[in-house]
């Protein structure tokens, strides 16, 4: 596996490297050795599969505050999708900035979002699944969102999302006083 280091602190693609043989291809997508010689001492609490049917369906922007901060491994498994990190740690040196990421199943990258950040996705393409590793497990007290639209971070999307939850439709906009430093 190869972690690359994005702009956004603690933010890494990681590709993994297929061995190709007559059988067809065998990937480790996830080693915790790996990772950690990496820095990102990552322990999985939990799997989720995200099956989005329509093209240009937007989920987020979501992320758990403390005391259940999650890290996550994002993964496109079929189709493709526009990923969007936000940065909600007021002592990053990133601290209220984003970054897109494009993932597709056809390339060998994953996207890890460390604890304390946001992220939201909009699909590419028609029947696209997404495979989450989570450091912790789901916790509705802790769970919140802001609106994909905030004008705090001027996200730029690459088309209008058509499908969106109510949830994410109505979420309020972020309030920087909900960061506790």
């Amino acid at each position: 596996m190869k972690f690359h280091k994005q702009d956004i602190d603690g933010v890494c693609l990681i590709e993994t490297e297929p061995v190709v043989d007559s059988r067809g291809v065998f990937h480790r997508h996830f080693c915790v050795k790996e990772f950690a010689q990496t820095g990102i001492p990552l322990k999985i609490a939990q799997t989720n599969i995200s099956e989005n049917k329509k093209k240009h369906t937007l989920r987020g922007f979501h992320y758990q505050v403390a005391p259940h901060e999650e890290a996550k491994v994002l993964t496109c498994l079929k189709g493709s999708l526009c990923d969007i990190v936000v940065d909600l740690r007021p002592k990053s040196k990133t601290f209220m900035q984003w970054k897109a990421f494009e993932l597709n199943a056809a390339e060998n990258f994953s996207l890890y979002v460390p604890a304390g950040c946001a992220n939201g996705y909009l699909t590419l393409e028609d029947s696209t699944t997404i495979l989450y590793y989570m450091s912790e497990f789901y916790s509705p007290e802790s769970y919140t969102g802001f609106r994909y639209n905030d004008p705090a971070f001027n996200v730029e999307w690459p088309t209008e999302p058509v499908v969106i939850s109510e949830k994410d439709k109505n979420f309020a906009f972020f309030d920087t006083s909900s960061i506790k430093s």
